[in-house]
């Protein structure tokens, strides 16, 4: 009797599978999507009702063989990649590729990978679902015109390597939006008034005016403020009134993809990114002393749903671990956001028996952190609400009315396990925040105190406060803005915020906040200005939810996308037009050039922005700049002569700043284009020779040498060059896991080494970890990675299911 296929899209999934369903089935894996649009061309037949070309994707080939020859050797073909669209359009080009009837396909979804789990599902398969597919279709073509279309446009108006794209252009204009609020913003003055005052029992309290001469007390400035100060100042203090109640704190829901994404950032301070990479782990599969299995739920969700099971394990684990005080008389419930995904759970751990504590031995250091805030999180929105006993006290003096708050946590509930970290604020949200501190469960108790009685005053200090500008988005907060604009789906925030960082547009000060860099400013503006209605929150929200009704089997794919190009092609033909030409010419500004006195612009240089006079080539002026709080241009001081020639053309070398720090550049520039480094001692360092390969160049026949690049990697490339513009990475020896091909050493655009395929674009493997040419003595997996971490450095095995390191 043949064996039933089942396919996946992970091979570390494959195998946590493959230990569960026994020998009736074989688990095989697609590493991936099989087929895609392709890389060089739009890919889309707008005669035809854009109809997506699809093709396989480089380097796939082999693993479509190695599927075909499984599936003509298989009973049932069971296809089991993520329960979501990107999941659903897998399994669709696997059925399509490997030729049966689209019916007998069995679709199995799996939203924990635990032996019982996989048993259910496999056991109650459904079939491919077309809608949710024609959703994924209709959003990758969606994105394809857009993106395809618009970025040619601004390499030709602004330079080469810029994207734009339906989502990720809207992100951006958030982050812009924001920080030209900030720099708008007008601080406004306003004062408080307090007193101290002590009771009969320690401690000493403070008590705000309030009320004076029966109306509220709002004082604008320091002559406002003193007139409180004397009206109350040598009374008597008598409490008038004592408020008490009792306040119940609820535990926040569980985790969906937006607050995990949230909450690790602040707690654990992890990239949406690198959260769900470590997410991604934990769902497919760990060795733990239970044997191989899944530790949370699928991890790409908008659903608050807990299933009845996982709920009575927690509520049994809660009533022993912690009492049966802490549990409640029922389980909690939460509701979902109207167009969440109610078939999905919330992400929580599969098992809640298997506690942190159990799994330290099998976990690395941020896997386990991000288990533990998980499981926490779960364990948390289970238990009994916290309870304060809060005294709220009105206090007479002379004139005025004064009020105090205090709060004593009377059951820790919930925050025994978990509190939610809060976002920072700003303007009226900021002081509105700061003046209801009477709510925060950090506020001081009060003595114990009686109407009537009298209060010692110990001092009164007015006090002057300003309003404060919104605050930048943090990674956390612009996924929280993103989910509440409706923009963008849970599969897609962490991508959203790696793309305007990775295309320098946005990058981070200090403190890790977003700002939007002079690039940022200018693409968003330009595409404001010609594609107003792509770039408009709302109506980016209006496509999501029409993605939804495609899904749901209420609106067609195609219509949509008819609807949607009208419109954006009108728009495209005149942006071909009328967008402003960047390229060449710059951005003028208001700043005056010191030499002619024309009108200096922002030129884009290869390393950075700076200000050239609007007059070259008659005026040769140049200057690196910078922006104050406000966003007005403030030019920099020259760097001094640092007394170096150029060893090409013989002129003066200048110091200059670019992405990676101070270089010298030549002052013969744009005719010569020499530039040197420059070393911590502020001197030029000498240029490293070409270092010879004995490789021949497959384009010309002349010698391959190593050179170095310009963030400090190196890379191998023809020493005829420019005649011969042959290069290609510098190969680690070690094949590509996904596609066969080289792993080769690349460099970030921040200058960060990384190791990809050279295969890429069609094949998109990459890892910070440089690969070593030696086998896994363990598991047997072809290569070992060395981990560089702030401590030690480490040779270990890639796969996550092998704890081998050395």
């Amino acid at each position: 009797m043949p064996k039933n296929l089942l396919i996946v899209e992970s091979p570390a999934k494959a195998r946590t599978i493959g230990k569960y369903l026994g020998p009736d089935f074989i688990v095989k894996a697609s590493v991936g999507h099989i087929v895609d649009l392709p890389p060089s061309e739009l890919g889309v037949d707008l005669e035809n009702g854009f109809q997506p070309h699809y093709r396989v994707i480089k380097g796939k080939d082999k693993v479509i063989k190695e599927l075909r020859a499984a599936a003509a050797k298989a009973g049932e073909i069971f296809l089991a990649p993520d329960p979501d669209r990107e999941g659903e359009a897998i399994a669709m080009h696997i059925a399509q590729q490997l030729g049966r009837p689209l019916e007998s396909y069995h679709r199995v979804l799996f939203h924990e990978l635990t032996k019982s789990a996989i048993a259910k599902a496999v056991a109650a398969p459904a079939k491919i679902d077309v809608d949710r597919y024609n959703s994924q279709q209709a959003r990758r073509v969606l994105d394809r015109l857009v993106g395809y279309q618009i970025s040619p446009l601004l390499w030709d108006k602004v330079k080469r390597g810029l994207s734009a794209g339906r989502v990720q252009s809207v992100s951006l204009r958030l982050v812009v939006e924001r920080e030209r609020a900030i720099q708008a913003f007008e601080p406004q003055e306003y004062w408080t008034v307090t007193a101290m005052l002590q009771g009969q029992q320690p401690p000493p309290f403070a008590a705000r005016l309030a009320r004076l001469a029966g109306k509220k007390f709002d004082p604008k400035n320091e002559k406002e403020a003193m007139a409180g100060v004397t009206a109350i100042q040598g009374q008597r203090f008598v409490v008038e009134k004592l408020t008490k109640r009792q306040r119940k704190q609820q535990p926040a829901p569980p985790f969906i993809t937006s607050t995990l994404q949230q909450e690790a950032y602040r707690k654990l301070g992890f990239a949406p990114k690198y959260t769900m990479g470590l997410a991604q782990a934990l769902y497919e599969g760990k060795q733990t002393s239970e044997g191989q299995m899944g530790l949370i739920t699928y991890m790409r969700t908008d659903s608050t749903r807990l299933a009845a099971e996982a709920v009575a394990t927690v509520r049994a684990l809660i009533a022993a671990r912690y009492g049966q005080e802490y549990l409640p008389a029922k389980p909690n419930a939460y509701k979902s956001k109207a167009n969440a995904q109610e078939a999905h759970e919330a992400i929580r751990p599969t098992n809640a028996a298997l506690t942190p504590e159990l799994l330290e031995a099998y976990l690395s250091r941020d896997e386990l952190r991000l288990y533990q805030l998980i499981w926490n999180r779960f364990v948390a929105c289970q238990m009994a609400p916290a309870v304060y006993d809060q005294t709220q006290a009105e206090i007479v003096a002379g004139q005025g009315l004064l009020r105090a708050s205090g709060q004593v946590l009377r059951f820790r509930g919930f925050t025994a396990v978990y509190v939610e970290d809060r976002d920072e604020h700003g303007g009226d949200e900021a002081r509105a925040s700061a003046e209801a501190k009477d709510h925060d469960q950090a506020l001081p108790p009060l003595p114990p105190l009686d109407e009537g009685q009298e209060l010692a005053l110990q001092g009164v200090e007015p006090k002057q406060h300003f309003t404060q500008p919104p605050p930048r988005f943090t990674e956390a907060s612009l996924v929280r803005e993103l989910e509440e604009q409706g923009i963008g789906r849970p599969s897609t925030y962490a991508a959203i915020l790696s793309t305007i960082q990775e295309k320098d547009y946005v990058s981070k000060d200090q403190k890790r906040r977003l700002i939007p860099t002079e690039l940022g400013y200018l693409v968003n503006d330009l595409l404001v200005e010609c594609f107003p209605q792509i770039m408009e929150v709302g109506f980016t929200a209006q496509l999501e939810g029409l993605l939804d009704q495609v899904e749901e089997g209420r609106q067609d794919w195609r219509g949509l996308l008819a609807d949607f190009y009208g419109p954006f092609q009108q728009a495209l033909g005149a942006a071909k037009t009328h967008m402003r030409q960047i390229k060449g010419k710059g951005v003028e500004t208001d700043v005056k050039c010191p030499l002619c006195g024309k009108p200096m612009a922002i030129r884009l240089g290869r390393n950075g922005e700076f200000l050239a006079c609007s007059g070259y080539p008659e005026c040769k002026s140049t200057s690196d700049f910078s922006r104050d709080e406000k966003g007005a241009i403030v030019l920099q001081e020259a760097a001094p002569d640092p007394g170096v020639a150029c060893d090409k053309c013989g002129a003066a070398m200048v110091v200059k700043k670019g992405r990676f720090g101070p270089f010298l550049a030549c002052s013969a520039y744009p005719q010569c284009k020499n530039i040197m480094a420059l070393g911590a001692d502020g001197k030029p360092v000498a240029k490293p020779q070409p270092e010879a390969t004995g490789e021949k160049c497959p384009k010309c026949g002349g010698e391959l040498v190593i050179k170095p690049t310009r963030s400090g990697g190196r890379f191998i490339s023809c020493a005829n060059y420019p005649k011969c513009n042959y290069s290609k990475g510098l190969s680690t020896g070690v094949k590509c896991p996904k596609c066969g091909g080289e792993l080769v050493e690349k460099r970030s655009r921040r200058g960060k080494p990384f190791y990809g395929c050279d295969n890429f674009p069609t094949c998109d493997y990459a890892s910070w970890d440089r690969p070593i040419d030696e086998p896994c003595p363990q598991c047997g997996h072809p290569f070992l990675v060395e981990k560089v971490g702030k401590k030690e450095t480490v040779v270990r095995c890639p796969q996550p299911d092998c704890n081998f390191k050395k």
